[in-house]
């Protein structure tokens, strides 16, 4: 047993009487022998109670309301990272009513809070299992608030003598990576990023310690980018591994420690490729070659690896390969037979020039790709989640939208889905094109793609219709607001329609908090444009959606009845939450989107 910590407050040692209590005692024991004999027993007990404890550990006692957060021991056992937190007390958690339930009556489910609302406060320390001892650190010596954006261990050296820690300060424009050493306790800091947004990119937190002593390694987006870097133990001789305008997307270190297995874009921005590189030297060696997306991992001895592959048409599917570049055999076949009959097309990547100069990449359907002829209308699909890299050559994660987009362009719509800004894989000032103004610059690429489809296609933008869930509900919902002569129609599924109203460690990350930054949250929400709205709207909603809540839309209808707006619906799902789980929801949805377009955008 290395730890022992217990519920808060320590007990307390019993007092020792005073004065007239004191008195009262000394007399009772003098003219009572009952009394004699019970402190007799009570203090044969207590020594027999210490005897028993003297060789256990000391325990730990939480301060009240205080929760583990994660214990993390050293190799060596001598030592354990401690991560405490404890919510404030006033937090108030949103509550989402169920309506269609077994008892028959409503029921609450749990949600989370609201942007801006109060943070956890946390503290980490090193116990030292020998006598039970908490030493604390502040890992950002300027921040003595104990509220972190993120606060995490990357784990402890080999020797057990030095941890790891990342910790961003609450505006998430910091990032610390934080070297805690056990023995005298300390906490240096060994590479600080800084970022005028906030510090992000793909795999954001990924590090640790290399082999030995050789200090260890971190992705940063330093140059822009996200890249390896290494670092000696002392926080000196920094090295940049990669290099280059694309991404490594993940990395980790094989299991004798001495090449890191790293998932990158460097072979295209548009493919995610596998490459070993040596800790000692050199750059990264290709492992795989295939155009697509690879999901690799080695086998324990190095020899194979099992390669989890996709491409655009083909959902991903299990390879196992040599990694000498031997023979390559899949041991899966998911698809029914029927789905592999179909012409399922690797769409196109085409390039959608913005307004300020910047080339948006985009995938296109087009009706001829369906054997069919245009019917004067076109479809922009805007992915959700903002920070997602859509446009690939590998699978989707939007593999419904990717078949329903077939279904658009067999009956004449050119189908548009674009990595707007915000989106992930193209670099720092990609990611960052959104901040304090969501609905802005990723909007405008939106509003860019139309363009282009009337130049190239001869498109109107009366016959342009949007649609897409969760963030791509939001960008709908602000096309239809504030750019309404750009789009004919828009379908908003499971909209975001007030940042105030999400969660705090994605909005606060872009938009600060909204007590602070109000200007941003207003520009940003589209509940305050609604005035604007001219065409037809379909709003598609889960009533029991635990993450966009279904308080949204019902804020925003209310809205729209005050403005006497009448050209819109609003189509509820009592059982879904905000992915969609049962089959007769996602094909109802779907057959109004496309109601919705057929009747509205083509020509008759």
């Amino acid at each position: 047993q290395l730890t022992d910590i217990r519920s808060g407050p320590a007990p307390e040692e019993p007092k020792k009487a005073e004065g007239q209590r004191a008195f009262l005692e000394t007399e009772e024991a003098r003219l009572l022998s009952g009394i004699r004999d019970r402190r007799w027993r009570d203090s044969v007990d207590k020594a027999e109670r210490e005897a028993r404890s003297a060789g256990a550990m000391k325990p730990f006692y939480l301060a009240p309301g205080e929760q583990v957060r994660s214990l993390v021991p050293s190799p060596s056992g001598q030592a354990v990272l401690v991560h405490l937190g404890t919510p404030p007390k006033d937090r108030r958690t949103a509550q989402v009513p169920s309506y269609v339930t077994i008892s028959g009556y409503t029921e609450e489910l749990p949600a989370r809070t609201k942007v801006g609302d109060q943070q956890d406060t946390e503290r980490v320390g090193i116990l030292s299992v020998a006598n039970g001892q908490v030493t604390w650190i502040r890992p950002i010596a300027s921040d003595s608030s104990g509220v972190f954006g993120n606060l995490f261990s990357l784990g402890w050296n080999e020797a057990g003598t030095s941890a790891l820690l990342y910790a961003s300060t609450r505006d998430y424009t910091l990032r610390h990576l934080v070297r805690v050493d056990a023995s005298p306790v300390a906490a240096s800091p060994v590479d600080v990023l800084r970022d005028t947004a906030w510090v992000g990119g793909p795999c954001d937190g990924c590090g640790g310690w290399l082999p030995g002593n050789q200090g260890f390694w971190f992705l940063s987006e330093a140059d822009g980018y996200n890249h390896l870097y290494t670092v000696r133990a002392d926080g000196t001789g920094r090295v940049q591994r990669t290099r280059g305008k694309w991404e490594v997307e993940a990395a980790e270190l094989t299991p004798d420690g001495s090449r890191w297995l790293l998932h990158t874009s460097e072979a295209s921005s548009y493919e995610r490729q596998a490459y070993l590189m040596d800790v000692a030297a050199g750059g990264p060696a290709r492992l795989t070659t295939d155009v697509g997306g690879h999901t690799v991992t080695l086998s324990p001895d190095g020899t194979l690896l099992a390669d989890v592959f996709s491409t655009a048409n083909r959902p991903p599917e299990l390879f196992v390969q040599d990694t000498r570049g031997g023979g390559r055999s899949q041991l899966t076949t998911s698809p029914t037979k029927e789905w592999l009959g179909f012409h399922w097309i690797v769409p196109e990547i085409v390039k959608i020039p913005a307004s300020d100069g910047v080339q948006v990449p985009a995938h296109i359907y087009r009706p001829g790709d369906m054997g069919a002829k245009p019917n004067g209308a076109a479809v922009i699909f805007v992915h959700g989640a903002g920070y997602l890299h859509n446009v690939t050559n590998y699978w989707s994660y939007y593999y419904r939208e990717y078949q329903f987009h077939h279904l658009l362009a067999s009956k004449g719509y050119v189908v548009l889905d674009l990595d707007y800004r915000g989106s992930a894989g193209y670099g720092r000032d990609w990611r960052t094109a959104i901040y304090r103004h969501m609905g802005g610059r990723d909007l405008q690429d939106q509003v860019d793609a139309v363009r282009w489809l009337t130049k190239r296609y001869g498109i109107s933008p009366e016959r342009v219709g949007i649609y897409g869930g969760s963030y791509g509900g939001f960008i709908t919902l602000m096309a239809l607001f504030t750019e309404p002569r750009s789009f004919g129609a828009g379908a908003a599924l499971r909209p975001v329609t007030d940042w105030a109203h999400y969660n705090h460690g994605y909005t606060a990350e872009i938009l600060n908090e909204p007590q602070d930054d109000s200007t941003a949250y207003r520009q940003s929400s589209p509940i305050y444009f609604a005035e604007g709205l001219e065409d037809p709207l379909l709003i598609a909603h889960g009533m029991v959606d635990v993450n966009v809540h279904f308080q949204d839309v019902v804020r925003l209808t209310q809205r729209l009845i005050e403005l006497g707006k009448t050209d819109w619906n609003l189509a509820a799902y009592p059982l879904e939450d905000h992915g969609f789980v049962r089959p007769d929801s996602w094909t109802d949805e779907y057959r109004r989107i496309l109601d919705l377009f057929e009747t509205r955008l083509r020509r008759k």
